[in-house]
């Protein structure tokens, strides 16, 4: 891509005219055409607009004109984001027949404003609906760490495209931990904000009550200049309605000092493997975290969102299903059919159930500001494994990839994966989870991680 790794020195180059839009972009394209075959993470690629922007922004430098904190920076998007002129295929091959979008998710056209470039959409897992990227008909990303492991899903191709170097900064959409998730896996910094903090405009739900959109980035800068451009409201998502955008990027710097802070147990204490509870426990003496505390029934709660989840995407493609089974992914036509032979009582007890969880979690927050999780159990599994062994007892491994992930997403509750890198073995994840709206309390705490680390 370039020896600047990170969006705001990129930014920072192409303001000062240190370095061309153009030639960026060049450089970027022509790293994705050698490099992107073997690692899958590009399902397109926007060669012309791109190009088009980046002469639009060195003609800005040129006039003395500033084209924003993100000038120049080459950014993707999952490719369940409406890009204009291309038909949003949600990793579906049913999609593929689509017209193509009239216009911009409305997240893309935010970052564009602040002179983003797009290059491209990339792989996910079919409707959203895994935690691995392994697409029947898009293909498998690999984890650009070790392409014989899992990048994770369903954002799997925005965590790789990262982590590989194609491009600093990513767009996923987050549902039961799809964000996280690959995030962990892959070694990179990703924000599940609060529900309804960031609008979906333009983007193909899969589990409307669930979804949230959100960044990936290399470094918590970016991710917290990426979150800063994209607030606001949009009619386009009737859930997006916060008028009065909070920035984070300010409380960066603030540190940790008079945050309250605890250790999550039960439910997210079970099943990691070592490397994963000794990273915890670091950052739990890091933190000065001396208290742990328990959300209860947090397994009930797991199951409500797999119901939840289950019969809202089963009725979203119902037709489909009826019409077209066989062009699924056999994968999540099972799981579909069986989403939509749940009996509608057993929907609205899960439903009950999840607002009684939200206010026995809130009742936490009323004496904790940071919460700190596992992300993923373990660290990338490699590609031909089926199965996750948790105190003792063997699941499947796909959707145990989200054990820590889903009772967050659940309730909407704002969360940071912290990628922890130790030499000479794989990225682990740590959740930073905060009450809703208290995404800056996050930001404070992962800075002041990234500072003792680094």
């Amino acid at each position: 891509m370039s020896d600047l790794q990170d969006a705001t020195a990129i930014a920072a180059a192409v303001r000062a005219g240190q370095l061309s839009a153009a030639a960026l972009l060049e450089a970027t394209l022509a790293d994705i055409s050698t490099r992107n075959p073997s690692l899958n993470c590009f399902t397109e690629v926007t060669a012309e607009r791109a190009r088009s922007q980046a002469q639009a922004i060195d003609r800005a430098i040129a006039a003395g004109q500033d084209p924003g904190p993100l000038a120049g920076v080459p950014f993707a998007v999952k490719n369940l984001f409406d890009i204009q002129g291309l038909t949003t295929v949600a990793g579906a091959k049913l999609n593929q027949t689509n017209p193509a979008a009239a216009r911009d998710a409305t997240v893309i056209t935010r970052l564009e404003q602040a002179g983003a470039v797009l290059v491209g959409a990339l792989n996910m897992d079919e409707y959203a609906y895994g935690f691995v990227t392994i697409n029947a008909h898009y293909g498998t990303t690999p984890n650009p760490h070790d392409p014989t492991r899992m990048a994770g899903g369903s954002s799997g191709g925005s965590a790789a495209a990262i982590a590989a170097g194609f491009v600093p900064v990513t767009l996923g959409s987050d549902t039961n931990g799809s964000i996280r998730v690959p995030a962990s896996l892959c070694g990179v910094y990703g924000l599940k904000p609060t529900y309804g903090r960031l609008s979906r405009g333009g983007t193909y739900l899969f589990s409307a009550s669930l979804d949230h959109v959100g960044p990936l980035a290399r470094s918590l800068a970016d991710l917290a200049t990426l979150y800063d451009v994209m607030q606001g409201p949009d009619p386009a998502d009737p859930v997006c309605t916060q008028r009065f955008p909070e920035p984070v990027t300010p409380w960066l710097r603030r540190g940790i000092e008079g945050l309250r802070m605890a250790r999550l147990g039960g439910h997210f204490e079970r099943g990691m493997e070592p490397l994963v509870r000794d990273v915890l426990t670091d950052t739990a003496a890091a933190l000065g975290i001396a208290d742990t505390v328990e959300f209860p029934e947090t397994p009930r709660a797991r199951a409500a969102a797999y119901l939840i989840t289950a019969c809202e995407g089963s009725q979203l493609h119902l037709d489909r299903l009826r019409q077209s089974p066989m062009e699924f992914d056999p994968a999540t036509r099972d799981r579909f059919l069986a989403g939509a032979m749940i009996p509608a009582a057993w929907y609205v007890q899960a439903q009950r159930l999840r607002r009684w969880y939200r206010d026995r979690v809130r009742e936490v927050f009323q004496n904790y500001d940071v919460l700190i999780a596992p992300t993923t159990p373990c660290v990338a599994p490699p590609l031909d494994q089926t199965t996750l062994d948790i105190d003792g007892a063997t699941y499947p491994l796909r959707p145990h990839l989200g054990f820590y992930t889903q009772p967050l997403s659940f309730i909407g509750l704002p969360v940071i994966s912290v990628p922890v890198h130790r030499p000479g073995q794989l990225p682990v994840g740590i959740q930073l989870i905060a009450a809703p709206y208290q995404e800056a309390k996050l930001f404070r705490v992962a800075a002041w991680l990234g500072e003792k680390s680094g």
